[in-house]
């Protein structure tokens, strides 16, 4: 299962070895007993990876092999690709634009998003110093 973390500024991205339901189920237990508001929906949530990393044409391969419902690629220019995501969006309400987004694919393709996400970042940060 891949989960991100939509923060004010950012968003952070996880593989966790633990079913998408069972997730869910956990924080929905969790915040009824602490008293917490909760929202759970089926939603998309999309983030950019440069174009030029290697192992995208990879991705767009695994994507292609994955059910189409779950994960697109879309090139957004001659720098960016837009990964798309079909899952389940929770946060502390339907109008809030920070919370965790999860989703669930074959671990083959998790496992490859996850590595060129964190590569794209590794770049970023060498970018920034």
């Amino acid at each position: 299962m891949l989960k991100l973390t939509y923060t004010e500024n950012s968003f952070q991205l996880e593989r966790l070895a633990q079913f998408l339901e069972d997730w869910v189920t956990a924080r929905v237990i969790l915040s009824l007993r602490a008293g917490w508001h909760i929202c759970v929906e089926p939603s998309t949530a999309s983030f950019l990876l440069p174009a030029d990393l290697p192992g995208i044409d990879r991705l767009e391969a695994e994507a292609w092999r994955e059910d189409s419902e779950i994960i697109s690629l879309c090139a957004c220019d001659a720098e960016y690709v837009e990964v798309s995501l079909h899952g389940t969006w929770v946060s502390a309400g339907t109008d809030k634009d920070e919370g965790v987004f999860v989703v669930s694919m074959s671990d083959r393709t998790e496992f490859f998003l996850f590595k060129l996400w964190q590569e794209a970042q590794l770049g970023a940060s060498c970018v920034s110093e």
